[in-house]
């Protein structure tokens, strides 16, 4: 049983929430709620255009060069900070990074560095479109692997760091490299927030992020399951975009909300809160947005999150919506130092 939120337009304007329980066969209610893997990565729709080419210099067919079993090679930490080649350490003092992989064949002197990111930027993959002659909003929001020679030391030492964390065999090298590509292919939607109960040091977690740090600690948790082990002298920090609520509530996936056979007082609401979201209005000026955003989040207390393929109604709590930046250990790390 889960509980179903439906967003009820009364006749005096305001919105009530009114839960409804429903049998589900799809969710129970398990927190954190797991990231729902695919089968396969599905087609982007069309509509959703990168500003800036993915992964441009990574072979073409996604394949990444096979080791021999007996090479040495180097896992390197890579940190910097998020668009450190348009602004510099700018985001480095607010503490919001980008997370990458390096790795250095000791053998061949190779290096190869993997990352994960969006296709499409980071606010496509945040918040959806509105396109005209389309009932239900338009999400741009996969993610990908990517993997290619070389690690660009100047731009990872400028402003950022480069830490080595383990060192593995070619044969655990070409077990990660599987790994990749069936991590790629069943991981395929970006979700850039978690959400918490609470500010506390242990709170709640209601969902984790799904991001390009999240992918570091996942190669890294595959890596300790193929035997690696890690320097236990290392602490790693990540970035975490974080909104906090008390317990989120199940409104539906897209054919069960929009549509004719929907529900449109939520579907208008979904709308209505997401057009706070998109690319400035003509008619609204930067200063009149972030009232609105602000009217939502922390006056009305309420965030739409899509997560799952699922919308998802979060009543806010203080502090509402914060960026941290902590400490996760690396798997198993008192084994090696």
């Amino acid at each position: 049983m889960v509980n179903i939120v439906r967003v009820c337009t009364c006749t005096s304007g305001t919105l009530l929430i009114v839960l409804l329980h429903v049998s589900l066969s799809v969710a129970n209610k398990q927190w954190p709620l797991p990231y729902r893997r695919s089968s396969s990565r599905p087609p982007s729709d069309p509509y959703c255009k990168a500003l800036y080419p993915f992964c441009p210099t990574g072979a073409d067919d996604g394949k990444i060069p096979v080791m021999t079993d007996s090479d040495e090679i180097q896992v390197l930490a890579l940190k910097a900070p998020v668009w450190e080649w348009k602004y510099g350490d700018f985001m480095g003092k607010l503490h919001i990074y980008h997370d990458a992989l390096g790795f250095h064949n000791t053998r061949t002197g190779q290096n190869f560095t993997s990352e994960w990111y969006e296709l499409f930027q980071l606010f496509n993959c945040s918040f959806p479109h509105e396109v005209p002659g389309r009932d239900e909003p338009l999400w741009c929001n996969q993610g990908a692997a990517c993997f290619f020679s070389g690690i660009n030391d100047s731009h990872w030492r400028a402003n950022g760091t480069i830490t080595q964390v383990t060192t593995i065999t070619g044969h655990q090298f070409n077990q990660l490299a599987d790994w990749i590509h069936h991590d790629n292919n069943t991981g395929p939607y970006y979700s850039p927030f978690q959400v918490d109960d609470s500010d506390s040091l242990s709170p709640k977690v209601w969902m984790y992020s799904y991001d390009c740090s999240s992918y570091i600690l996942r190669v890294f948790d595959a890596l300790h399951t193929f035997g690696a082990v890690f320097h236990s002298s290392v602490n790693l920090n990540y970035t975490r975009m974080r909104l906090y609520s008390n317990e989120p509530q199940l409104l539906g996936n897209t054919s069960q909300i929009f549509g004719p056979s929907g529900q449109p007082d939520v579907a208008s609401a979904l709308m209505k809160f997401y057009s706070n979201f998109t690319p400035m209005a003509a008619s609204l000026t930067f200063a009149e947005h972030l009232l609105h955003i602000f009217e939502y989040v922390v006056l009305k207390e309420e965030f739409y999150l899509y997560f799952n393929e699922q919308y998802w109604f979060l009543p806010m709590k203080t502090p509402f919506v914060k960026i941290t930046y902590g400490m996760i250990p690396l798997p198993a790390t008192s084994q090696l130092h």
